[in-house]
């Protein structure tokens, strides 16, 4: 069962068109990707991908389960939408009242024993089969996949306290001071007869907050130890983070080499994309760049999606670049996160400024000299964008009443 139906706020406008699961990630890929890939690595036959917030692109993106090798008479991919209408309840309202309103899919599933409850939005690679394995091995009524983190960055993330028998003896979820940094990735596995009678018998709402806690009252829960790359790209920094990891050998995160597989075909034609072409003037330096990139000016430290263009004298750096972005003449980008189809003016400077200037609206979410702009924007020739902004999606340069635009703004249509 992977659960994809979350809002991903955290990611800001981002998700503000799409579900966090369906945000492009490291060029060619979505974050979905990752999880789909382990899936279908691992040798799963039968997948639900549970659905909910503007869920159409990333249906659209996993269409039948082929780009995954998930379509045949053994195999399958089944996209199941809340059932809206019944209720007034319907809308799912946590991870656990996902699962509960598809248990028929559960319970027709002939004779198997385990449910591996997935998240859709972690960057990872993980066979999934010793995970299992370990459950079976010790008897076990949910087994929680478990990561250690930065001490840091436990407030985050359900926090399991564990004893020399990999036994969970005490959970906090999102404390503001852990006892411990071994933190759950959002991978379960249950008894399926144990799940379907929890959640038969109870309404709780998520796993993390209400599930995994009652399940240590009545059974043995336990840790499987999890030693790989593994990040939740759910802010914004962490998503930057994650996609500069690309760029980095000594991270260890390599979609080739984890045989992680896109659906290229979904993002229209043409699907098969012209290869990337740098001209003589051009330089590239340590960055990632896709098929169909077009780039005359500087490439550094960068992550470009396909189709990309990046017209002579234009300068990148340090930035992530989605599909079809067009960087006109004259223009610097530092820092940024550009969405899909923006159009940004020639002889502009996006991205400089004191990083130490919150964004004056989400102050928690864009605070460290990162800036935005939304999928399909267009940024008027010779405007001035300091650090930590939002242009929103679909801005027109009849939006801009002012071309020098201070750090910390933000900047949407009427």
């Amino acid at each position: 069962m992977l659960l994809a139906g979350g809002v991903g706020s955290r990611l800001n406008i981002l998700v503000r068109l799409r579900a966090k699961p369906a945000v492009p990630f490291g060029g060619q890929y979505r974050i979905i990707d990752f999880t789909l890939s382990n899936i279908a690595n691992s040798g799963l036959t039968r997948v639900a991908v549970l659905t909910q917030y503007k869920p159409l692109s990333m249906m659209d993106h996993i269409g039948d389960g082929s780009s995954w090798d998930m379509s045949g008479r053994t195999r399958s991919i089944k996209i199941l939408p809340p059932k809206t209408g019944e209720k007034d309840w319907d809308w799912y309202r946590g991870t656990a009242d996902a699962v509960r309103q598809n248990l028929d899919f559960i319970t027709s599933a002939g004779n198997c024993t385990d449910v591996l409850v997935l998240s859709g939005d972690h960057v990872y690679a993980m066979n999934y089969r010793p995970l299992v394995e370990f459950h079976r091995s010790h008897g076990a009524k949910v087994t929680i996949g478990m990561i250690q983190v930065p001490r840091r960055e436990t407030h985050n993330f359900g926090i399991g306290i564990v004893d020399n028998a990999h036994r969970i003896i005490d959970w906090e979820e999102k404390p503001k001071k852990a006892r411990s940094n071994f933190a759950s990735m959002g991978i379960y596995v249950f008894d399926r007869d144990y799940l379907v009678t929890m959640l038969r018998r109870t309404k709780e709402e998520d796993f993390g907050h209400h599930i995994i806690p009652k399940a240590m009252e009545e059974k043995n829960v336990y840790a499987y130890s999890f030693k790989g790359y593994w990040k939740d790209a759910g802010t914004i920094q962490a998503y930057w983070d994650a996609n500069m990891d690309l760029l980095d050998p000594k991270s260890d995160l390599n979609p080739e080499a984890w045989g992680t597989k896109t659906n290229v075909v979904a993002e229209g034609p043409p699907s098969d994309r012209q290869p990337i072409r740098i001209h003589d003037e051009a330089e590239v330096s340590d960055s990632a760049v896709s098929p169909g990139c077009v780039i005359k000016g500087r490439v550094c430290h960068s992550v470009l999606s396909p189709g990309v263009i990046v017209e002579k004298g234009a300068f990148i750096s340090d930035s992530i670049i989605m599909h079809d972005a067009v960087i006109k003449s004259g223009t610097s980008v530092s820092r940024c996160i550009i969405d899909k189809r923006v159009a940004i003016g020639r002889n502009c400077s996006i991205g400089t400024g004191n990083p130490e200037n919150a964004n004056t609206e989400f102050p928690e979410q864009l605070n460290s000299g990162i800036t935005l702009i939304g999928k399909g924007a267009k940024i008027p020739d010779s405007t001035k964008m300091g650090t930590n902004c939002i242009v929103y999606p679909m801005v027109e340069k009849a939006d801009f009443h002012d071309l020098s635009v201070k750090d910390g703004s933000t900047l949407e249509k009427p």
